[in-house]
Parts: structure tokens; C-alpha cells; sequence
């Protein structure tokens, strides 16, 4: 698994985003990913490196084309560590047991 700020780097371009929306349904070729923007197929590329580079999306070759998968469960994985590393379940039960307390009084 990245670092996490590899993978917020990645996540923070709605561009990213959105390809990593589209992948969500269905896996697909670079060349149906560029369809969905007005932005360049080199854009389109640079953008796909990053993803692959942050492990959120992982490619094969398939004829001529290469197609792209997305990889949610290191996603989940990344942001529910980061998560739980700035807000710990233990906390967050603490103090709902501090607020059930004070509220039986």
C-alpha cells in the first residue's frame, strides 16, 4: 500500500476523481476514459499514471488497447488507516459512553 499522501495526491483532482467513478462500473480502455472529457489524451494519460502510481488503478493490455481497473480495495484500505490514525474508533466510544453518563444524571 502507498503512502497516504500519494494516494490524497491522486484523489485530489476531480479529473482523478471521476475517472476513478467511471472505473467503479465497468474496467475500460484509456481511449473510452478520454471520451468522457474535453481535456486531451495525453492529459488523460498523465492522469491515469498518477492513479496507477497511487495503486488506485491497475491496467492490462488487452489486443491494442490497454484496460483499466480500479483497485477500491486499496482506497478503502488507505483512507479508512488515515482515518482511524487521526480519529480512532476508542475515542469516538469514549465519548459516547461520556455522553450516555451525563446524560443519565
Amino acid at each position: 500500500m502507498k503512502d497516504v499522501s500519494v494516494v490524497f495526491k491522486a484523489i485530489a483532482d476531480s479529473n482523478r476523481r471521476m475517472i476513478l467513478q467511471a472505473l467503479k462500473k465497468q474496467d475500460m480502455a484509456a481511449g473510452d476514459i478520454a471520451a468522457l472529457f474535453t481535456i486531451s489524451m495525453p492529459a488523460i494519460s498523465r492522469h491515469l499514471s498518477i492513479l496507477k502510481a497511487a495503486e488506485l488503478v491497475t491496467e492490462r493490455r488487452q489486443g491494442n488497447s490497454i484496460i483499466y481497473h480500479l483497485n477500491s480495495e486499496n482506497l478503502a484500505v488507505c483512507l479508512s488507516s488515515f482515518i482511524s490514525s487521526v480519529c480512532p474508533l476508542e475515542m469516538i466510544e469514549r465519548k459516547q459512553k461520556a455522553k450516555g453518563q451525563s446524560g443519565r444524571r
